[in-house]
């Protein structure tokens, strides 16, 4: 993990945590690849006492930036939402204060089978926005052909949820394989066949490591320390 001090000129007030994620951290960053950073913020305890609460997330202020108040990056985290667990597991930590990483340590206690379904429900997602029957041309669909390579992507952090118990994110080891999807090289038969074998691993449940259940008492418990903190 990196660390960088300069980072507290660029985070939104209140910072425990900033990463990067996206391609960067995939291991799949090209030459045009935008930087990505996503983040966590507490914000004082006492705005939340008026009638007008605090927002629950900011953008900026850099480009392709955005971040969570620490109770709705718990919430979604504990849905299993794949860029919010992403963030806990990225390899690019830019910034972690001692709240940022009591929540890094935290990690596992966001996992569950609910996480594996929602990483394979967000690459059904991307299959559906495809257009299976209308396969996208070798010569063109540049946005499609990113697509087919994130559904891929997605549905391996599935198979390595089930079978190791964490998200995988960096996924350098098969960069070739995955950019050659995105640049339309690989026939739109292998792509499915891929998907195939990925959704049948998935279906073999007898190999899953995940509970059935988040630790919402752990997670609850970090929020209550970090809400006393901030008074």
């Amino acid at each position: 993990m990196t660390r960088s001090d300069d980072m507290t000129l660029a985070a939104p007030a209140g910072t425990v945590l900033s990463v990067v994620i996206g391609s960067r951290a995939h291991g799949l960053e090209t030459e045009e690849s935008d930087v990505d950073r996503r983040g966590v913020f507490v914000t004082p305890t006492p705005m939340f006492w008026r009638l007008g609460k605090p927002p629950d997330h900011v953008e900026g202020p850099l480009p392709e930036q955005f971040s969570w108040e620490v109770e709705r990056f718990c919430v979604l985290a504990l849905e299993g939402n794949p860029v919010v667990l992403e963030c806990l597991w990225s390899p690019l930590v830019e910034l972690a204060t001692p709240h940022g990483e009591r929540l890094l340590s935290l990690r596992r206690a966001f996992l569950s089978g609910k996480a594996e379904r929602a990483f394979a429900g967000s690459a059904e997602r991307q299959y559906r926005r495809l257009g299976p029957q209308d396969p996208p041309r070798p010569d063109g669909d540049v946005r499609r052909w990113k697509m087919a390579m994130h559904m891929i992507r997605l549905l391996m952090g599935a198979v390595h949820l089930a079978r190791h118990g964490e998200p995988l994110v960096d996924v350098s080891a098969c960069r070739d394989r995955l950019l050659a999807v995105r640049r339309g090289e690989t026939p739109w038969p292998e792509v499915l066949e891929w998907r195939r074998r990925l959704l049948a691993e998935l279906d073999d449940r007898a190999g899953s490591t995940l509970p059935s259940r988040p630790d919402r008492a752990a997670v609850e418990e970090f929020l209550v320390e970090v809400r006393r903190s901030a008074l």
